[in-house]
């Protein structure tokens, strides 16, 4: 698995401290791992973006970033306003399999959910999946409406010959609902896939140390982490 594709089910779901988990735990593992990041919105010059952020939590990995646009919007409408040029699914194909040739895992981040759209001509993260024929981790939010979305996800992965690798929640309450404690056995059902992961709530705030000392609890074998998904659903479950 050199390159692996990581896109929520939208936006603010937990994909960028995910990602920042992921990278995390495959360096605890000794392997080396750069982040691409498709394109950033939302963000000025001279602030810090989702790849800063990674490799702020994450340590030492390769951040990469293919172009930043200022208005919080799809990168296709940002780079429109802005009057920049687009980033194009071969861009980040190329890109990501350029980073591949030196680096044990490539992580590329989305922006958003899998069918934002990148350029005027509709090519979207999963267009990009494709061309690199990479795995699919699909962050999810933990309730109510989350089955939906990750459903309509797996589904369009799937129609692409593209099957997800599997789900991670990306921001598990402290004290879950019982909409996020059903959906621990509802998620895999829905996505067709494994859940492979729940960062706690407020894992982006953790001190970095700690945050890379605790991410590969948080993370299923398959993502070279010790977490447990059964054991996890029984000690969450709702009563009854």
């Amino acid at each position: 698995m050199a390159v692996l594709v990581i896109t929520g089910t939208g936006t603010e779901v937990g994909k960028t401290v995910a990602t920042a988990a992921i990278a995390a735990t495959a360096r605890a593992a000794g392997r080396s791992v750069a982040v691409l990041k498709a394109a950033q919105t939302g963000v000025r010059p001279d602030e810090r973006g989702d790849v800063q952020e990674v490799v702020r939590l994450a340590g030492a990995v390769t951040g990469a970033e293919l172009a930043r646009y200022p208005d919080p919007l799809a990168p296709a409408t940002a780079a429109r306003r802005a009057g920049r040029a687009p980033v194009h699914p071969a861009d980040i194909a190329e890109a990501a399999a350029k980073l591949a040739t030196e680096h044990d895992l490539v992580l590329v981040e989305g922006a958003g959910g899998l069918l934002v759209r990148f350029d005027p001509a509709g090519g979207t993260l999963a267009d990009a999946a494709e061309l690199l024929a990479a795995p699919v981790v699909v962050v999810a939010s933990a309730g109510l409406g989350t089955l939906n979305t990750t459903e309509l996800t797996s589904r369009e992965l799937r129609s692409r010959g593209l099957a997800p690798l599997g789900v991670v929640i990306g921001s598990w309450p402290a004290v879950p609902d019982l909409a996020s404690r059903c959906n621990l056995a509802d998620l895999p059902e829905a996505a067709g896939a494994p859940l492979l992961g729940a960062l706690p709530a407020g894992a982006g705030a953790f001190a970095p140390s700690a945050f890379r000392a605790a991410a590969p609890l948080w993370l299923a074998p398959r993502l070279e982490g010790v977490w447990d998904a059964e054991a996890f659903r029984v000690r969450e479950a709702p009563p009854g």
